[in-house]
């Protein structure tokens, strides 16, 4: 098949999009397949692998890192005419798979959309009072609605995901397929002891503290800021305790802040946006990795986490209770005050960890990039047949 994958955000930009497409492209040409992604274009940075197609755009106002298509230059429309697709595969709902939709309907392909992001829970990014938020969230709801219901189908990362698109009102089939991921990139052992303790050295990391790690997005929905008022409460009984937080976003001098006013800021460390083929040493130089997020559809870091090994602490939510058992391959908390004590329950026992880590590897194991390769391939194939059955 000739295959598009049309998406708003893609590398250098850093997030679960972003990995999701990388590993969905990757796979299907594993399998034979010939897949070009069309994305915007990124100022200063050019693609040193074939396969890509980018169109001139814009920052998205105040989310610098985020980007909008100005134009769709003749050229661009050619390139991708040239193509000629069999099947367009949306990521993302903005100005590039909209033209998706556009290109779709005059050339009679079948377009498939994977829903990654709850916009309902990011609502508080575009109005501020409690009035707005419940207009943007219906807004988003209705607009959800609209767009998915005129796909040929829609992937949902999670069960919870494929709930609430039902609820909005979404018809069309849906079929749930987690992003795989290339365990490959994290699994523990890949990296040397020296490695390890290199890069810890290198972020200002004493070989005998232990390391709790949040890595993602630096962003309000992530609640980030839970962990860093935690972190008191931990240091007064393991004072060898260090929070690091990988990434970057609009939170990151914000949280900075917070950590200065609790005087916390000798035992927190800001890493910023990291390249990507290093994540998995973090996740590997790291004791305890934490995620306190209630908007994931379906928490591709903790995936991650879990393949190199780390033990991993997660918020109670609905989009994990298929993939955690609470106390064997993962500690689940509900309430913010809870985080500490779960914490130090993990890095005062080590029997507990290796459990955590062990049970977590087998976890891992079962949401391979190469099976979310294969069941995306069978979506296609069944939508391409659908629409024959219908000509």
């Amino acid at each position: 098949m000739n295959i598009g994958l049309f998406t708003d955000c893609y590398y250098p930009q850093i997030n679960g999009v972003v990995t999701s497409t990388m590993t969905l492209k990757e796979e299907l040409e594993k399998r034979g397949h010939n897949v070009t992604i069309i994305t915007v274009r990124v100022p200063g940075y050019l693609d040193d692998k074939p396969g890509v197609i980018r169109i001139p755009s814009i920052p998205f106002r105040k989310w610098k890192e985020f980007r909008i298509g100005l134009i769709y230059p003749y050229s661009v429309i050619k390139k991708i005419r040239d193509l000629n697709l069999d099947i367009i595969h949306t990521q993302t709902e903005f100005s590039v798979c909209l033209m998706a939709r556009l290109l779709a309907r005059r050339m009679g392909i079948p377009v498939v959309h994977t829903y990654h992001t709850m916009y309902e829970d990011y609502a508080h990014y575009i109005a501020k009072k409690n009035f707005n938020k419940r207009i943007a969230t219906k807004l988003s709801k209705v607009g959800s609605k609209l767009y998915l219901n005129e796909c040929a189908s829609v992937i949902a990362p999670s069960e919870k995901t494929k709930n609430a698109l039902r609820n909005y009102g979404v018809m069309n089939y849906i079929e749930v397929i987690p992003t795989g991921i290339k365990l490959d990139n994290f699994k523990k052992g890949l990296y040397s002891k020296e490695e390890l303790e290199g890069k810890r050295k290198e972020i200002g990391i004493n070989p005998d503290e232990k390391v709790i790690l949040y890595l993602g997005r630096v962003s309000e929905e992530k609640g980030i800021d839970v962990i860093i008022k935690q972190m008191p409460d931990v240091l007064c009984k393991r004072p060898d305790a260090r929070l690091v937080i990988v990434g970057d976003g609009p939170k990151r001098k914000e949280l900075e802040s917070l950590s200065h006013k609790l005087k916390l800021s000798d035992r927190i460390i800001f890493t910023g946006k990291v390249p990507w083929n290093e994540t998995g040493l973090y996740y590997q130089l790291a004791d305890l990795f934490v995620s306190t997020s209630k908007t994931e559809t379906q928490g591709l870091t903790i995936l991650e986490a879990m393949s190199a090994g780390t033990p991993i602490i997660v918020r109670h939510d609905d989009n994990i209770k298929e993939l955690i058992t609470d106390g064997n391959n993962g500690i689940i908390f509900k309430e913010d005050s809870d985080l500490s004590e779960a914490i130090l329950r993990c890095i005062n026992d080590d029997d507990l960890m290796k459990k955590l880590s062990d049970n977590g590897l087998t976890t891992s194991y079962t949401v391979s990039s190469e099976y979310f390769g294969c069941k995306v391939e069978a979506l296609y194939l069944k939508c391409l047949n659908q629409e024959r059955k219908i000509s």
